[in-house]
């Protein structure tokens, strides 16, 4: 048995079963979390999956100095790309995000240092019996988002973030008759 969600689609059942949950340390894969779930914001997860070979290839790979770096011309070639959710605001969160990714890593070392902060540098293992139960936000995602909105990052609102962690493993929220919960 799996997770129900992860029945929806091919796409999903293979990332929960190869990645939703386990835990993610280096700096560029967290990133990619964070602009993937932001751009999710409203939209179905499937959807931005379908879309991520082409948001490595618009994003550098998730390069975050390279992302940081991108003119507003780059940002204009993305928003005509077919193969990413063409939404401006979010577009543009993504580059924001990369500088405000570069003054954590300057402040705290790296982002997986400041993110997994907000956990207790430790994943968490919930144990819900059914996908319902799943919450959308907890105490630790709404203060992930208060710190990081100070921070300047957006697209990082508590589900978001919440989504986020959920994704990196800082979280296990695989139901318990999930084959991937242990």
């Amino acid at each position: 048995m799996r997770c129900q969600w992860a029945e929806r689609s091919d796409a999903e059942r293979v990332y929960h079963d190869t990645e939703w949950g386990v835990p993610v340390h280096d700096d560029r894969g967290l990133f990619e979390w964070l602009a993937l779930r932001g751009s999710q914001a409203g939209l179905a997860w499937r959807t931005v999956l379908a879309k991520r070979k082409s948001y490595h290839l618009a994003f550098h790979g998730f390069d975050i100095a390279r992302i940081a770096a991108m003119t507003d011309a780059e940002l204009a070639t993305v928003l005509r790309d077919r193969g990413v959710i063409r939404h401006r605001l979010k577009i543009e969160s993504i580059r924001g995000n990369a500088r405000a990714s570069l003054r954590v890593i300057d402040d705290v070392g790296s982002l997986s240092a400041y993110l997994w902060s907000f956990v207790g540098d430790s994943p968490q293992k919930n144990a819900w019996q059914h996908d319902a139960q799943v919450p959308m936000r907890s105490p630790a995602s709404d203060r992930m988002s208060a710190a990081m909105r100070k921070r300047g990052f957006r697209f990082a609102g508590t589900a978001i973030c919440y989504a986020v962690m959920q994704s990196v493993g800082m979280v296990n929220d695989h139901v318990v008759g999930c084959h991937r919960y242990r």
